[in-house]
């Protein structure tokens, strides 16, 4: 369920009070914004949920910033030779204030490696939103850490420029069954950390709060999964606000 109300979307660091926003309800824009970018790649959706859950749903709520990679590099492609699951991660970016996508903002992304590592440069990187809105990253299906449920870290500037003040920080995550399945495949299976569960995460429950969905929609590439999926998420900000 989505929220009935965006006057609040944009909640600031949990410890701060949520900042307030004008009173939009953006529920069809994002509906039509994350349905057409599914049709446009002409894949049916594959997931372990009833339902495609962020076709009116964002990822809005803060979340702490964590294992963050300072100055990662211009680029839409960070693999550097990372072994897994292709992942085409598609983040839609979206103005709570206006119901609008919001394009030329910087979108920055980290994960850990199959095994759950974080590294210097792989599996990190920063790209701006298109004139659409849009911001796409390849990369792979991230290992689960030891400390968190799995996810991805994102943040994203007030402009296109990496020195933009930040208006957002926050994870996003995979629902347990993909990480079930994709954790017993080749190099996943390997990783060591203990695993946590979405319900045990404390970010992830932040995340997932209120009516929001911090949950990645995940549609395959083919009907072999393990040749890659497609990741959408759409990410609601309020682009005057400064974390």
């Amino acid at each position: 369920m989505c929220p009935q109300s965006w006057s609040s979307v944009v909640s600031a660091h949990p410890a701060k009070k949520s900042v307030a926003v004008a009173a939009r309800n953006c529920q069809a824009e994002t509906a039509a914004f994350n349905l057409a970018r599914r049709e446009k790649r002409g894949h049916a959706g594959r997931t372990f949920l009833p339902g495609l859950q962020n076709l009116s749903c964002v990822a809005a709520p803060e979340t702490p910033r964590v294992d963050y990679v300072a100055n990662p590099r211009v680029r839409q492609d960070l693999t550097e030779g990372q072994v897994g699951v292709p992942l085409t991660l598609d983040i839609g970016v979206l103005d709570v204030t206006t119901c609008q996508p919001l394009p030329n903002v910087m979108v920055e992304i980290w994960s850990p490696n199959a095994l759950g590592n974080y590294g210097a440069t792989f599996l990190c990187g920063a790209f701006p939103s298109s004139s659409a809105g849009i911001a796409e990253f390849q990369t792979i299906f991230p290992g689960h850490t030891s400390y968190g449920a799995n996810h991805i870290n994102l943040m994203i500037h007030t402009s296109s420029s990496m020195s933009g003040a930040v208006s957002h920080v926050g994870q996003v995550f995979f629902t347990d069954r993909w990480t079930d399945v994709i954790g017993q495949y080749q190099h996943y299976a390997q990783n060591t950390n203990t695993r946590m569960l979405n319900a045990q995460d404390p970010n992830f429950k932040l995340a997932d709060s209120a009516g929001y969905n911090a949950i990645v929609d995940i549609e395959s590439i083919n009907d072999d999964w393990p040749e890659g999926v497609i990741g959408h998420i759409t990410v609601g900000v309020d682009p005057s606000r400064k974390a």
